[in-house]
C-alpha cells in the first residue's frame, strides 16, 4: 500500500520516505494508519522496490511466520534509514543459502523463530565463513532467554569484548530488541547471570545498539547452597553430571565436602567446564602422575 492516514491526513510512502533520507523524520516514529481499516501501519523501505506501507500486526499468537517476516522487514528498514545497504532473503552460494538480512555484504543478521538444530546451525554457520561474512543470530519469541540456558540455546551465544558473552532477541510486535549481555552460568547448575539493555526497533534504536558499551560490569557470584544442593541433586539422581563428578569423588576418596566452597561461587563463561570438574579432574591427574 502506498499511502496512509498521518494525522488525520492522507500521506504517500515515497513522500514520507524522502523525509526519512533527509532526516527530517525518524523512521516509523510516526503513527500511520490504514485508510481501510484504521490499523496501524508501518512504512518500508526497499532498494528493489518503491517505499510502501504495510499493516503492523501485534495480535499475539499470529505465529512465527508472520514473526519472522515482520521482523526482518523492521529489521532491515531501520538498517537503512542508518544509511547501510541492506536486503532481505537474498539467496547466496547458488541458492545454498538464504541471508535473513544480509547487510553490506559483509554481515548477515539470522532472525531464528523456528527450532533449529545444532547440526543446521553449524551448516550455515561454515557456509557464511565461507563467503566471509559476519552472521549475527537474533532470536524470537520461542528461544528467548530466562533464568536458565539449554542447549538449543547456546547456538546463538555471541561474544565481544564490549558485551562479553550476548544473546541477541527481538520482538516485531513490541518493536524492541533485547540485549542480553554479560552472561555467565552458575558453578555448576544452568542457572544463568546477565544484564539487559533493550533497544527500539528503529532507525535510532539500532543506531543505540551497535554503539552500546555498558559502563559498568557488575561482579556477581553463585550461591554456594543452591549449588551444593543441585549437585547432591545430580549424584542422587544418577545424571549424567551427577555420574560424572560422583565417579570423580570415587576415585578420590572424596566426598563433597572437600570441594573448596570457593569453587561453588565461581561463575563461569556459558560454555565452559565447570570449575568444579576441572578442579577434580585436575586432582586425579596429580594422583596418578604421583
Amino acid at each position: 500500500m502506498y499511502a496512509a492516514i498521518l494525522n488525520q491526513k492522507l500521506v504517500l510512502a515515497i513522500n514520507e520516505a524522502e523525509q526519512v533520507s533527509k532526516g527530517l523524520k525518524k523512521l516509523n516514529q510516526e503513527s500511520y494508519l490504514c485508510p481501510s481499516c484504521r490499523h496501524r501501519m508501518i512504512l518500508i523501505l526497499s532498494e528493489e522496490k518503491k517505499p510502501f506501507f504495510k499493516h503492523f500486526y501485534q495480535v499475539k499468537g499470529t505465529g512465527e511466520k508472520e514473526e519472522h517476516l515482520q521482523a526482518k522487514q523492521l529489521l532491515c528498514t531501520a538498517l537503512k534509514a542508518n544509511g547501510l545497504r541492506a536486503d532481505i532473503e537474498v539467496p547466496l552460494l547458488d541458492q545454498q543459502l538464504r541471508a535473513d538480512v544480509l547487510v553490506e555484504n559483509r554481515l548477515s543478521f539470522e532472525v531464528q523463530c523456528a527450532p533449529l538444530s545444532g547440526a543446521e546451525f553449524a551448516h550455515r554457520h561454515a557456509l557464511y565463513k565461507k563467503l566471509q561474512i559476519k552472521d549475527i543470530w537474533i532470536v524470537g519469541k520461542r528461544h528467548y532467554l530466562k533464568n536458565k540456558i539449554n542447549r538449543s540455546q547456546k547456538i546463538f551465544l555471541r561474544y565481544s569484548t564490549q558485551w562479553q558473552w550476548y544473546y541477541l532477541e527481538i520482538n516485531p510486535f513490541s518493536c524492541v530488541i533485547t540485549l542480553k549481555y554479560n552472561i555467565l552460568m552458575a558453578a555448576l547448575s544452568s542457572e544463568l547471570s546477565y544484564e539487559i539493555k533493550t533497544f527500539s526497533l528503529d532507525e535510532r534504536g539500532v543506531a543505540s545498539l551497535f554503539t552500546f558499551i555498558p559502563s559498568t560490569r557488575k561482579n556477581k557470584i553463585s550461591y554456594i547452597q543452591d549449588q551444593k544442593i543441585y549437585l547432591q541433586k545430580q549424584i542422587n539422581q544418577k545424571s549424567k553430571l551427577g555420574l560424572k563428578i560422583a565417579s570423580l569423588l570415587y576415585q578420590l576418596h572424596y566426598s563433597v565436602a572437600d570441594i573448596p566452597d570457593e569453587l561453588f561461587l565461581k561463575l563461569r563463561e556459558p560454555k565452559e567446564k565447570s570449575p568444579i570438574i576441572i578442579f577434580l579432574q585436575k586432582k586425579l591427574a596429580d594422583l596418578k602422575a604421583s
